[in-house]
């Protein structure tokens, strides 16, 4: 029993350290910026320059927004996002590649904090809009060609707050800061009961005979033992509880910051695991509808930066 204690005592430790010291200060920043921008109406200004040139991959002017939201707010923001195109008659197809598109990118969440663990943000950045756009082609031409091209009346103004005013723009950045506070609390028992388990199965030996027994297949085909517990985490458990997963090994030597921008900067940050899918498929029954022709091409998306990843070292 004092061995459960001592380690849920120091995962407690480490989630909130890792929540309110290096989650919730990036987040309230990057939150608040991208949250003015918006209302000033910088960001519709430039989805409405950037949707032309990225319509030949099956993107709209709302797959676009998206794109920005996973990419600087977090894999959460662009639900609303999807949501919106449902509820205002985009197509099965379209809906299909924007959602492919979110998958095969790094969401913020994740990038910007481990950006001060040693992560190399602008690579990650580069690299998650290269996937993405792999992605979204690979789902409207391919995947997803069998869906409905039927575009029904769609409305595609983004319905923003307004900062004209210092009142305003101090309503925008309270509103930003208790987002940021409410996804950095949010993640705290994601973490708690990841890094509980993962303490517990290290104290009991059980970690270093799995690395031990995978380690020769995972050097055959050139990937690092040390991987085997972020990946596990990341599918099972999310983006969040990876990044505290990694921060632990960053800090005991496990790992180090070549070995986090490798390709598991490609391979481990993107929401494509259990809890990002579910929380992006609940933006609507027809988002919920194309998750297969979605899914399959995320994955083309997550090789191309996986690979982008191993030859930028």
């Amino acid at each position: 029993m004092d061995l459960l204690i001592d380690v849920i005592l120091r995962a407690g430790r480490s989630a909130v350290e890792l929540s309110f010291f290096v989650l919730l200060p990036v987040m309230i920043v990057m939150l608040s910026l991208m949250r003015l921008l918006e209302a000033r109406g910088v960001l519709d200004w430039v989805v409405t320059r950037i949707t032309p040139l990225l319509r030949p991959f099956g993107l709209t002017g709302l797959g676009v927004f998206a794109a920005v939201q996973i990419n600087f707010v977090s894999f959460a923001a662009p639900v609303a996002t999807l949501a919106m195109m449902d509820q205002r008659g985009a197509s099965s197809r379209h809906l299909a590649t924007t959602l492919a598109l979110v998958m095969a990118m790094a969401q913020a969440n994740v990038s910007m904090p481990m950006a001060a663990m040693g992560l190399h943000f602008g690579v990650v950045l580069g690299w998650s809009l290269v996937g993405g756009l792999v992605a979204a082609a690979a789902t409207y031409y391919g995947f997803g060609r069998h869906l409905s091209s039927t575009e029904h009346t769609v409305d595609e103004t983004l319905q923003h707050p307004v900062a004209e005013s210092a009142k305003g723009v101090l309503d925008v950045i309270n509103r930003a800061g208790a987002e940021a506070f409410k996804i950095a609390v949010g993640s705290i028992p994601m973490l708690v009961l990841s890094l509980t388990v993962v303490l517990a199965l290290r104290r009991l030996g059980a970690l270093d005979a799995l690395t031990t027994l995978l380690a020769p297949l995972l050097l055959a085909v050139g990937a690092e033992p040390a991987l085997i517990l972020p990946t596990l985490t990341k599918f099972l458990a999310g983006g969040t509880a990876m990044m505290g997963i990694m921060d632990e090994m960053l800090r005991a030597g496990t790992v180090t910051a070549a070995t986090l921008n490798g390709a598991s900067a490609g391979l481990l940050i993107h929401p494509l695991d259990v809890p990002g899918v579910a929380v992006l498929l609940s933006a609507g029954r027809r988002v919920a509808d194309v998750w297969k022709p979605a899914a399959l091409g995320a994955l083309v998306g997550l090789a191309v930066r996986i690979a982008g990843h191993m030859i930028a070292g």
